[in-house]
């Protein structure tokens, strides 16, 4: 059987990589399962897409998480700049590889994107007969995110309803106040 040996790269952090062997019947739903399952910090709930670049990573072809074909509820219009996009549930990788050192761009979660660099290193015959792709390679970790909501939480159990109840009087004396309203009229 016959593996794609994939590089996944990421410019926001040095010497980020993942290195992939998808066999060539995989589709692009599988291998984006893979990458989702490999990287630290992906939620597999978040949207994503692969695209099929030319070697100046010009965008060719889009390949959605969301079916966004006509008759489909998330359907997009095609144009003469960007055709319709196809479902990465129903795109084999081999029908779209055509070039030895082929590139794609995978962007992931659309509200905080990250955006990964993929290249086709090499074709190879496989001696496993593992039917799915994998990770053979990791360096590095995406930095984490801030989770705001969360420290939020943690810390309210310090405050009471009546911390957040401020009473001027509590902390200035009747000219302040007066001074204070005076700045602010206009």
């Amino acid at each position: 059987m016959y593996v794609y040996k994939f590089r996944l790269t990421f410019d926001e952090v040095e010497d980020f990589v993942r290195d992939y062997e998808v066999p060539v019947t995989q589709k692009f739903k599988d291998f984006h399962n893979e990458i989702v399952r490999s990287i630290k910090g992906l939620n597999k709930e978040e949207l994503a897409s692969f695209y099929l670049c030319d070697r100046k990573w010009n965008k060719l072809q889009e390949f959605t998480l969301l079916d966004m074909n006509e008759g489909s509820e998330d359907y997009i219009e095609s144009t003469e700049d960007q055709p319709t996009a196809i479902c990465m549930a129903n795109a084999v990788i081999n029908e779209y590889i055509d070039d030895p050192h082929q590139r794609l761009i995978y962007e992931f979660d659309f509200l905080n994107p990250k955006v990964f660099y993929i290249e086709l290193m090499e074709t190879v015959d496989s001696k496993s007969k593992a039917r799915t792709s994998k990770c053979v390679f990791a360096s590095e970790e995406l930095p984490q995110a801030i989770n705001l909501s969360a420290d939020m939480e943690k810390h309210k159990s310090f405050l009471s309803d009546d911390d957040l109840d401020l009473d001027l009087d509590d902390y200035y004396d009747e000219e302040d106040l007066q001074n204070l309203q005076d700045d602010f009229e206009f």
